[in-house]
């Protein structure tokens, strides 16, 4: 079992930065691939962004392709996902999940098997 916290969520302007993190505990995610996502009232969970196991090989949304980046470090346990620029519509409940199959940046969340409570990103206009 895999469990993951995120945190690092807020208030933010227009404009703004911030820097979400994502801690696993219960087993070392060195051999998962790891994905964000995100889910706005109303919609549907999207993909924002992906990375491999090694942390060699990533994936974005083009919606935030050049704005965010996904990185992790296996020897914290731990995936981050720097976001800059930020616009209101980035606004949402942003979740960290880990998929067994390491290789993968998968934009599917069925392929992803451990999901965090998410943070609550808001971007003010």
């Amino acid at each position: 079992q895999v469990q993951l916290v995120e945190s690092g969520g807020g208030l933010v302007q227009a404009g703004g930065s911030l820097r979400l993190s994502c801690a696993a505990s219960g087993r070392t995610i060195s051999t998962y691939g790891m994905g964000w996502f995100r889910q706005a009232p109303g919609k549907e969970r999207e993909f924002v962004a992906a990375i491999s196991a090694g942390g060699g090989s990533t994936a974005y949304a083009d919606s935030v392709k050049g704005r965010f980046t996904i990185s992790r470090d296996n020897a914290k346990n731990a995936v981050y996902l720097q976001m800059n620029s930020l616009k209101p519509e980035d606004t949402a409940v942003y979740y960290c999940a880990a998929d067994p199959v390491g290789y993968r940046r998968s934009y599917s969340p069925q392929r992803y098997d451990y999901w965090g409570q998410g943070t609550q990103v808001t971007v003010s206009s």
